[in-house]
């Protein structure tokens, strides 16, 4: 018996191919051993994604540091991590629009009159999304490199701190669709629950930060005192940037134009 993957000679008997190490496929393809696949990669308490999701809660350092030193096994890479969680972040707006269309209301975060800005703001963040999450990987590693470049014990390299923030982008990322989803069925709106996931990312990437590179109290204060500075040169650059994308793709002055026509109709009420 060959191989299906590889092709090389293995034993009738063997459930895996000892060249490739791929899984020995006997059974046709049915809607029930799909499932059952399924379960067994995604849905089982001992699947390494599932263990992933818990480690990055439980002990991040001991994901990333593993596999920054090249240990790989025992946890979902990191690319394939950040792929399922970009995936997964484009289903959670194809599951407001269809199920909780009401939690797309932004009056309980906006000004009389602006409620259509930051719905504006929203749509455009929601069609870029998955291009600013692969963005925001950068920026911030470049920022945690600038943080931690004195660093003796962990001195890693711009490639690894960008290790460091695909998993706890990622992470983040996967708890946020759980977290909004959760939210819009209580009956939240978007923009309230972006505000909470806003405290929830800078408290989870505090905590990580201080775990991956073993951190006390003074010198994470430090730390983090240092990084929101840089984090605000920066934002206010990155800010300009998006000023002027939105200029070039038509965004801006489409939310001008709905803030002239909101005080329009604020005037008439009056």
């Amino acid at each position: 018996m060959n191989c299906k993957n590889c092709k090389k000679d293995i034993g009738h008997e063997s459930n895996y191919c000892s060249y490739c190490g791929a899984r020995v496929i006997r059974n046709r393809l049915t809607f029930g051993n799909l499932l059952s696949h399924f379960s067994e990669e995604f849905l089982n308490y001992d699947n390494r994604f599932v263990q992933t999701i818990i480690a990055m809660v439980t002990k991040p350092e001991a994901v990333i540091r593993s596999y920054i030193s090249g240990t790989r096994k025992k946890y979902v890479n990191v690319i394939s991590f950040f792929a399922i969680a970009i995936t997964l972040s484009g289903l959670q707006m194809f599951l407001l629009q269809k199920f909780f269309p009401e939690a797309l209301d932004f009056s309980s975060i906006s000004q009389p009159g602006t409620e259509d800005i930051n719905k504006g703001i929203f749509d455009f963040i929601q069609e870029y999304q998955s291009i600013a999450m692969m963005l925001n990987v950068p920026f911030y590693a470049l920022i945690s490199r600038i943080v931690f470049i004195r660093e003796k014990k962990f001195r890693y390299n711009y490639t690894e701190h960008l290790v460091v923030f695909m998993y706890i982008l990622a992470q983040l990322s996967i708890f946020g669709v759980i977290i909004m989803i959760a939210g819009a069925a209580c009956g939240l709106d978007v923009g309230l629950i972006s505000m909470i996931l806003g405290v929830f990312q800078i408290i989870y990437s505090g905590y990580c930060l201080k775990r991956i590179f073993n951190l006390d109290w003074p010198n994470f204060i430090l730390r983090s005192l240092i990084f929101f500075g840089v984090l605000l040169v920066l934002g206010v650059l990155f800010t300009v940037l998006f000023i002027v994308i939105a200029k070039y793709t038509g965004v801006l002055d489409s939310m001008i134009e709905a803030q002239k026509q909101a005080i329009e109709a604020a005037k008439q009420v009056k």
